[in-house]
């Protein structure tokens, strides 16, 4: 049913490059953010300026993950260590909190840009809502609510596990499987018995972590070799694919 495995109950699926097409923007964000801060640094230390490169360093170590992880994993990476800092700090404050705030400055572009959605993966969630699933939404984001509610959809999931509620509940980000063990308690079930949807290497990785009964990578980029590694039980373009089998 739905190219899911026999006992499936319920589907946890992430939202950012799964439902919508926020990942992109997300993208184009921590671009801006970490291109800028470089730069910058380079012209203060002398260091050579090396950008940050949009599919290698965003798949590697801030895809999925939440804001201060994907800063630090990636900052860790060119070597550069900074202070934490607090949640307080302003956009121009070089600790780890500060240049998350302003890729979060940056990301606002979604509410003057809009937000697209997938189309095949709302009438997935429809069609598992119609089989007698039961969905949630598991990500990072901290937009994640306002998110859905822009393109219409908040409805559509029965539990919403989010930056905020991570926050709220001390939840690991991913690739920890923390999240979407939330999510499938939100839903009443066990990790058997639901089903992963992710497009990012860190959350393939946490629903393995998981113990999840199944974990399906959805290959936006040319990842898909990178997604079974991390532990996808399947690989698909696109959810339309596993409508086929509906």
């Amino acid at each position: 049913m739905l190219g899911l495995p026999d006992g499936t109950r319920g589907c946890l699926f992430d939202l950012d490059g799964v439902i919508t097409k926020t990942a992109k923007v997300h993208n184009a964000a921590w671009k801006e953010m970490f291109d800028s801060y470089l730069r910058d640094r380079s012209q203060r230390t002398g260091e050579p300026f090396v950008p940050f490169d949009p599919v290698k360093d965003y798949d590697e170590y801030v895809d999925g993950k939440p804001r201060a992880d994907g800063t630090r994993s990636f900052l860790a990476s060119r070597g550069i260590e900074l202070p934490e800092g607090s949640d307080d700090d302003p956009p121009d404050a070089e600790t780890v909190r500060g240049l998350g705030a302003r890729k979060n400055q940056i990301l606002q572009r979604i509410r003057t840009d809009g937000v697209e959605v997938y189309e095949s993966s709302v009438r997935y969630v429809h069609a598992v809502r119609d089989a007698g699933l039961r969905p949630a939404v598991v990500s990072s984001s901290a937009n994640c609510r306002e998110i859905l509610a822009a393109v219409g959809i908040e409805d559509l999931f029965e539990a919403r596990i989010d930056g905020q509620v991570a926050k709220r509940e001390h939840l690991r980000g991913k690739p920890a499987p923390d999240t979407f063990l939330a999510g499938a308690r939100a839903l009443g079930l066990e990790p058997q018995q639901a089903v992963v949807f992710e497009d990012a290497q860190a959350g393939v990785a946490a629903g393995r972590a998981g113990g999840f009964r199944y974990v399906v990578g959805i290959d936006r980029v040319g990842q898909a070799a990178a997604l079974r590694e991390h532990g996808a039980d399947i690989v698909v373009e696109d959810l339309a694919e596993l409508l086929d089998h509906s």
